[in-house]
């Protein structure tokens, strides 16, 4: 069995310090494997607020970790910074690799960094990124569940967001499906959900599905949601078994202090 931690958009410099404890004891109590932060971790990036982040991520106790910076960890204010060391911040706390991998005995999970210092929000995958992720998921054990994460959204579930879908999403889609990815992660836009890939109007070949975290930590809560975050359970099956995974959104409750479970959803993969 393999636990994976999905959050996204902390946004530090707006982090709610109840829902941080919170978090961090859902991270003692149900000890994951790997943590995937699908970026958005800094408000500003600012040099403290990574500081407060890199040390947040080391209070979770979680040994495997994938981090991704978002648009808001790009310098917005510091023109100089944006131009020529766009990802200096978010490299100090986090490494020099901006799409890190996570190849363990159950899980393939496989970084995209989406934003583009020339862009102030929108991301887009490239033609060469979507050929190199689809390349390694090529090589993956049948024993591993296959996860691709970006920042923005490669799918949306409401038309009113779909100006903040990823750019050359359709195309990966289709690439990363016929690769064999199960599950692509993401953020940006603080709405939790879970969509069958096989609905949209340019269905992938094969079973996927994209799952989006809220903000985990952050006071910017939109559309009506708690702070939430989702857990990824994977049990790897014997040749021949149907495949499938588990989806468990865990929200917070203000008037308890902790995460509790929102939802269990469980996904039906590709053999």
């Amino acid at each position: 069995m393999s636990l994976l931690l999905h959050l996204s958009d902390t946004h530090f410099g707006t982090e709610q310090a109840p829902v941080v404890a919170a978090l961090q004891a859902l991270a003692r109590e149900r000890r994951p494997d790997v943590l995937v932060f699908s970026g958005d971790v800094t408000q500003r990036a600012r040099a403290d607020q990574f500081a407060a982040a890199g040390r947040f991520c080391e209070s979770l106790g979680i040994a495997r970790r994938l981090v991704l910076p978002g648009n808001h960890d790009i310098p917005v204010f510091n023109l100089a910074a944006r131009l020529w060391q766009p990802y200096a911040g978010y490299r100090k706390v986090f490494g020099a690799s901006l799409e890190p991998v996570i190849d363990t005995a159950g899980l393939l999970v496989i970084g995209v960094n989406t934003t583009r210092p020339a862009r102030h929000k929108n991301g887009e995958v490239s033609l060469r990124q979507v050929s190199q992720v689809a390349h390694r998921l090529q090589g993956a054990r049948p024993d591993q569940l296959r996860v691709v994460v970006t920042h923005q959204p490669a799918a949306v579930a409401r038309v009113q967001d779909e100006h903040d879908r990823l750019r050359g999403a359709e195309a990966a889609l289709q690439a990363w499906s016929r690769a064999g990815a199960d599950l692509v992660l993401g953020g940006h836009i603080h709405l939790p959900y879970v969509l069958d890939l096989r609905t949209l109007p340019a269905p992938v070949p094969r079973a996927m599905w994209c799952v989006q975290a809220g903000t985990a930590v952050s006071a910017r809560v939109r559309h009506g949601s708690a702070n939430s975050v989702n857990l990824v359970h994977w049990s790897a099956t014997r040749p021949g078994e149907p495949r499938n995974c588990c989806i468990e959104r865990c929200d917070y409750d203000a008037g308890r202090e902790s995460f509790a479970t929102a939802t269990r959803q469980v996904l039906e993969l590709a053999s």
